[in-house]
């Protein structure tokens, strides 16, 4: 006596799909890939902050002296003309901007840091293109500038500096703060593609964040500084950072479509850089 054929068992409707399990999502391509991978490298950059807090506190504490002493001081003096504008509401835009500068022209040494310690390596034989990488470490380093530029709003704002609290402005401000600490970011990066080591970019970084700061409309106005200052001010792209801040957060005349066209071009110019000097970094 022959046994029938065995039924198959049926899938039930309320058992779980396993096949998502098996299967890898598809792959992102096209225009959605660089935008994912530049977010995915940003979140990672960002997740060294909530590990360590302390930079935050710690680099709080060169803007609130410039504000407390420096402000304070010559706001008393009025040895600087500011048409008008208190000294310290003039002065507050440019601690912002020196601030963001300052978190960011030293973001060569982590990627040094990486170099040595095998990560970096492990990035770039991954899918991500470099140009993903150094965006994604730029504008991670735009965050973190942000959250320093808030503290110095609020202090700022309790020395009684009188700023706008339009949110259009204050998102424009934001934009700001990123594009500047985007860009010295990338050439810090690209600074360090060249010396390979972090004491000669640690140097370097020294010796040009004060000439750089000295060099923009940050603490004077441009028509106050001699000839040849002027060009390297017309040159530095802090000082457009410097003057967007002012006329969105005081209310100053400013050229803002300028200012925004060159923080975006330096800083699509910066990561161009840094992109291409990566490979060289890793070797």
């Amino acid at each position: 006596m022959s046994a029938g054929p065995v039924a198959q068992p049926t899938a039930s409707a309320d058992a779980p799909d396993l096949g998502l399990l098996l299967v890898p999502p598809p792959l992102r391509t096209g225009w959605r890939q660089v935008p994912a991978r530049v977010a995915a490298m940003c979140v990672v950059e960002l997740q060294k902050l909530r590990h360590d807090r302390t930079e935050v506190y710690t680099r709080a504490i060169q803007p609130a002296l410039w504000l407390l002493i420096f402000g304070e001081t010559f706001t008393r003096l009025k040895a600087i003309p500011t048409d008008g504008i208190p000294y310290l509401d003039y002065l507050a835009p440019g601690i912002i901007a020196q601030s963001a500068m300052f978190v960011a022209i030293f973001y060569g040494i982590m990627i040094i840091w990486e170099r040595d310690s095998g990560v970096l390596t492990k990035l770039l034989v991954t899918p991500t293109p470099r140009a993903a990488l150094v965006t994604g470490k730029a504008f991670a380093a735009g965050v973190k500038a942000v959250i320093q530029a808030v503290v110095v709003v609020l202090l700022a704002a309790v020395l009684g500096v009188a700023m706008t609290w339009n949110p259009l402005r204050l998102l424009g401000v934001v934009a700001v703060v990123v594009l500047g600490s985007a860009f010295f970011s990338c050439l810090s990066m690209t600074i360090a593609g060249i010396v390979l080591t972090r004491d000669r970019l640690m140097g370097i970084g020294q010796a040009i964040t004060m000439p750089l700061f000295f060099g923009s409309n940050a603490l004077y106005p441009v028509d106050l500084m001699p000839g040849w200052l002027q060009a390297i001010s017309l040159a530095n792209p802090l000082s457009y950072q410097v003057d967007a801040l002012r006329g969105l957060l005081i209310g100053t005349p400013s050229h803002l479509l300028l200012d925004f066209g060159v923080l975006t071009l330096a800083t699509a110019l910066g990561i161009t850089s840094a992109s291409a000097l990566l490979g060289r970094l890793a070797r």
